[in-house]
């Protein structure tokens, strides 16, 4: 059975395709609260279109979002596109996983989800988004918690924008650590920084677990900051929408 999955970030949705438990396809589109259903409709068959995904062709879809503005605009979307009501992951969805904190966002227990489903428990799961995200799943399948901090990108507008010296930079990374020019400087502070303030969270992590865990990351600046740590991490690109699948297939009710 071929679904829609779609989850809404504070900076970009991403949408894909899952067909009998595999991943099609990976997009990302801005999170833009000023578009109308009408317009997101437009985007998705557009995306849809371009992998040779005809609409007709999809049994279902499923959405995770942070963004309460914009769930119910791609949930109407979708039907405006498909036809059908799409599942919204939230308070009341079977996950087959004892959350022990209250008000987690939805996007971390899909990731949470999948992590186990492909993974195994215990794990770190680490999603570089608008913000970066860590969070721990335990050896019994418990969702125990984790920590937020400001996300790569919004700490270098952060840089940029609070100095009135320092220009714009490209975001990559430099080849050493320490550096003689300003941009080669900042490159490496943003990167390495990252990637060290990663590491040095999952060894406190893994301290307090008192066993080892499996890392994972995903989040359109892992593959940029996660080569640079020096934990073996897992980097997936499409664990949000593997758990997505797994969270529908747990929900779905045929009519």
């Amino acid at each position: 059975m071929k679904i829609l999955t779609v989850d809404i970030g504070n900076s970009n949705i991403c949408i894909g395709c899952v067909n009998d438990h595999k991943v099609e396809f990976v997009e990302r589109m801005h999170s833009d609260r000023n578009k109308t259903d009408l317009e997101y409709a437009v985007l998705v068959r557009m995306v849809l279109d371009l992998h040779e995904v005809d609409v007709t062709e999809l049994h279902g879809g499923i959405i995770s979002s942070v963004v309460p503005p914009l769930t119910d605009l791609l949930a109407n979307a979708t039907e405006k596109l498909t036809g059908f009501r799409p599942l919204i992951v939230g308070p009341g969805m079977k996950t087959g996983i004892n959350i022990l904190p209250q008000g987690v966002g939805a996007d971390l227990v899909v990731g949470a989800v999948a992590a186990i489903e492909d993974y195994g428990a215990p794990c770190i799961i680490i999603d570089m988004g608008t913000a970066t995200t860590m969070t721990v799943v335990d050896e019994k399948k418990h969702f125990i918690g984790g920590i937020i901090f400001p996300g790569v990108a919004i700490a270098l507008q952060s840089l940029e924008s609070g100095t009135a010296q320092l220009p714009h930079i490209q975001l990559k990374a430099p080849a050493k650590v320490i550096n003689m020019d300003t941009i080669d400087s900042m490159q490496a502070g943003v990167v390495y920084g990252n990637a060290g303030a990663m590491d040095a969270l999952i060894d406190r992590m893994i301290a307090e677990l008192g066993y080892p865990a499996t890392v994972i990351a995903s989040g359109g600046l892992a593959p940029l900051i996660v080569p640079h740590c020096k934990h073996d991490i897992i980097i997936d690109d499409e664990l949000l929408l593997k758990g997505l699948d797994t969270l529908f297939y747990k929900n779905y009710k045929p009519n």
